[in-house]
């Protein structure tokens, strides 16, 4: 178990890094944070998915585990971003939330629903 999260960790910097520099270029161009929060996962959960599919969990990356897995972090990527516009939250917390909250629950999600069996 350590294992796969070291990996998935691994992954998460990168993922992060590429969340963070979509989110942060989204914002300057006027988006709202909720939409920008999208995007950003979009572009990261895409790269995310499919890394930790070969590498960390040594699956196959199918349409329906794609889906799956967009459908989950990406409903928490909104409803952090929903949550910071509605309050007024600053944009780094938002990043930080976000990507806390899909770091913990994005590998138990993976380990044990779209990965399992392995």
């Amino acid at each position: 178990m350590l294992t796969f999260f070291a990996k998935y960790l691994t992954v998460g910097v990168f993922n992060t890094l590429i969340h963070w520099m979509t989110f942060f270029i989204c914002l300057s161009q006027g988006l709202l944070q909720s939409t920008a929060n999208v995007i950003a996962f979009c572009l990261a959960v895409t790269f995310s998915f499919f890394v930790n599919a070969r590498w960390t969990f040594k699956q196959q990356a199918t349409p329906f585990r794609y889906i799956l897995y967009v459908l989950f972090m990406g409903a928490m990527a909104f409803g952090v971003g929903y949550l910071a516009d509605r309050i007024g939250l600053y944009p780094l917390i938002t990043l930080v939330v976000s990507s806390a909250l899909s770091l913990a629950c994005g590998f138990i999600f993976s380990r044990f629903i779209v990965f399992k069996g392995n």
